[in-house]
């Protein structure tokens, strides 16, 4: 069975974090293992706190989960600080984990702020750089790529200078553009593919960059290429968004079992 690690925050409303990624992973038939960096007390209307794990902790998950449990595939969620993020670079090389799907969490559905300010930077330098593919949504590519992200063709330029900056690929997520339709552009350095669909019309959509980048790391574990991996996980995705069960009474959580 092929497995895949998540590093990243928990969702005590079960809609995003280690919680959404554990699920994703279990759907697409991935061992799904984990490395808390962060409690958070949330559910779909906000986050209300966030207890931060000490630097010690989080490397003793990797370490020991890595040491017996090999995953095939890692993904990077929240790390909130430039020490932490410090310390997973310093895991991924000396456990030389690989492939790497980063997804730079900087505020929650909400509009809580989940990556302090001086965390950008050491985010570009030492994350990017190792990141098989790294995931930001506009508000995120605008930060990593220092310019207004807000159609497709800054999309675009977007991706090509975070793959210039060191990622493997970059898919800049747009369903933050205006319109009818949502627009996803990923970039591999040599090829350039564009995800175009029908919006969804629903606010049941907390949790879907966790969603959707466990399920790239997941078909990632499972062999697939990496543009097979995306466009099927985007697909998955949707399916997830359509098929959302309704609970709370804010942004609700995806169906990660969709049919």
């Amino acid at each position: 069975m092929r497995t895949a690690l998540t590093i990243a925050g928990s969702d005590s409303g079960g809609g995003a974090g280690i919680q959404a990624d554990l699920k994703t992973f279990a759907a697409h038939g991935v061992f799904g293992t984990s490395a808390l960096t962060a409690v958070t007390a949330q559910n779909t209307r906000g986050v209300a706190a966030i207890h931060l794990l000490p630097l010690a902790m989080i490397r003793a998950q990797i370490d020991t989960v890595v040491s017996d449990i090999r995953p095939d595939a890692v993904k990077i969620g929240m790390l909130a600080t430039a020490e932490i993020i410090t310390e997973v670079a310093r895991a991924l090389d000396a456990h030389a984990l690989r492939p790497v799907v980063l997804d730079p969490v900087m505020v929650a559905k909400g509009g809580s702020r989940l990556l302090a300010a001086d965390a950008v930077a050491a985010m570009s330098s030492l994350l990017t750089p190792r990141a098989t593919i790294i995931t930001p949504n506009l508000a995120e590519a605008e930060v990593l790529a220092g310019f207004e992200v807000r159609d497709v063709a800054s999309m675009d330029r977007a991706a090509r200078a975070l793959v210039e900056a060191g990622a493997g690929a970059a898919l800049i997520k747009g369903g933050h553009l205006d319109g009818g339709r949502v627009v996803d552009v990923l970039w591999t350095g040599a090829e350039r593919h564009v995800f175009d669909a029908d919006r969804i019309d629903t606010v049941h959509t907390h949790g879907t960059g966790c969603t959707l980048s466990s399920a790239i790391a997941a078909r990632l574990a499972l062999g697939e290429p990496l543009a097979d991996a995306v466009a099927a996980a985007i697909a998955y995705v949707r399916r997830a968004i359509a098929q959302a069960p309704g609970l709370g009474r804010g942004h609700g959580p995806l169906n990660h079992f969709p049919d």
